[in-house]
């Protein structure tokens, strides 16, 4: 009895995996793909911003470019409260006109 039962726990079988294999394309597709593509777009926005331009920080601001400093990869958002310095990396999207009331 001891003997059936020590070669069935020693027994690999590739069914066995197929779970764990069908979870982690799941995740991969629906959970951490379209979060590299969403980080992607943001660092190509943040590249390409210029003066002028509206937009939203992480933290929900609206504002529109001042200024820009390359050296220390900041930005001077002009908001209804004043201006405030920012990362270039807080940068969140660009505010389009069809959005403007």
């Amino acid at each position: 009895m001891y003997n059936t039962i020590a070669l069935q726990a020693g027994q690999f079988d590739i069914k066995s995996l197929m779970p764990f294999a069908l979870m982690f394309i799941v995740l991969y597709l629906f959970m951490i793909r379209p979060q590299v593509k969403k980080q992607k777009n943001e660092r190509k926005f943040q590249s390409e911003i210029k003066k002028g331009s509206k937009v939203i920080t992480t933290s929900g601001i609206h504002g529109k470019i001042a200024e820009i400093n390359d050296t220390d990869n900041t930005v001077v958002v002009e908001t209804g409260a004043g201006k405030i310095k920012f990362e270039k990396s807080s940068l969140s999207m660009e505010l389009s006109k069809k959005y403007m009331s």
